[in-house]
């Protein structure tokens, strides 16, 4: 694996953090919550973290996607999920202030914030690219994760082991328009926060980028439906990264990106 970071010591390689297994109680006493949760990466990675003692928060604008995890989880006999159905299109500053109130209230403290939800739209030439796709895309990619960060980093300096963890993708080529734009916006949030509460400051909360690359997901097989259904990692086959980005085990990788299209260099 290749990382765009900071040099430093020897950082565990992709094949490596694709295998990571750790303990089932590896996130045990941990509340973690995952935007996007209703499907795809979200689904997978919040199903891994609370199969490993985490309790979770579940938010997606997709209500029948986080009904049906919570039937999931309910069956496996894991921690009962927090459902939030919220649509990150439309979300105001008023719904962020009210999420943020309402988990102060029930937990007091909040130990991982995964950003995760992404909607990429059609993938069109840019002399083609409609302004109200460019909205959507913009609120549900960048400004809606930046400011929910913000109204829940407050909760998440209450815990002992802060994380904050974004689904990257580097897709900076034709026909994404808004989509890569905002992507690359989210990676630039995610080294503005990781300098800010870098390790050696007052209030250190530990920033971490995750670019799994392709993955067989909904919004992949609407782009590319001529892809063989195998031909790319399922969302199941990329939790290990985000596992270990969430627990003890990546404390010393703040401001990391960890990406499977670099290769392991």
């Amino acid at each position: 694996m290749n990382t765009k970071t900071i040099p430093g010591a020897q950082q565990p390689v992709w094949h490596e953090l694709i295998a990571y297994a750790p303990e089932p109680g590896y996130l045990a006493g941990r509340i973690i919550m995952v935007t996007g949760a209703a499907g795809g990466i979200g689904r997978a990675v919040a199903a891994a973290y609370a199969r490993h003692g985490a309790q979770t928060i579940l938010m997606d604008a997709h209500r029948k996607g986080l009904e049906q995890a919570h039937q999931q989880f309910a069956e496996a006999g894991w921690s009962e999920p927090v459902l939030c159905p919220v649509d990150f299109s439309s979300m105001t500053l008023e719904n962020v202030r009210e999420i943020a109130n309402e988990l102060e209230h029930r937990f007091g403290v909040l130990d991982g914030l995964l950003n995760n939800a992404s909607w990429t739209g059609e993938l069109t030439p840019f002399e083609h690219y409609a302004p109200k796709t460019w909205a959507r895309v913009m609120n549900v990619n960048l400004a809606a994760p930046f400011f929910l960060t913000q109204w829940l980093m407050p909760l998440l300096r209450k815990s002992g082991d802060p994380a904050v963890v974004f689904s990257l993708h580097d897709c900076s080529k034709a026909y994404w328009n808004g989509f890569a734009m905002a992507k690359a916006g989210q990676e630039a949030l995610m080294k503005v926060l990781a300098d800010e509460y870098a390790d050696d400051t007052s209030h250190p909360v530990r920033i971490i980028g995750i670019d799994p690359g392709p993955v067989m997901t909904e919004g992949r097989r609407q782009n590319y439906p001529g892809e063989k259904p195998d031909a790319h990692p399922s969302p199941e086959d990329v939790t290990g990264p985000y596992l270990f980005a969430m627990g003890p085990g990546a404390k010393d990788w703040s401001g990391r990106v960890f990406c499977e299209h670099a290769g392991d260099g």
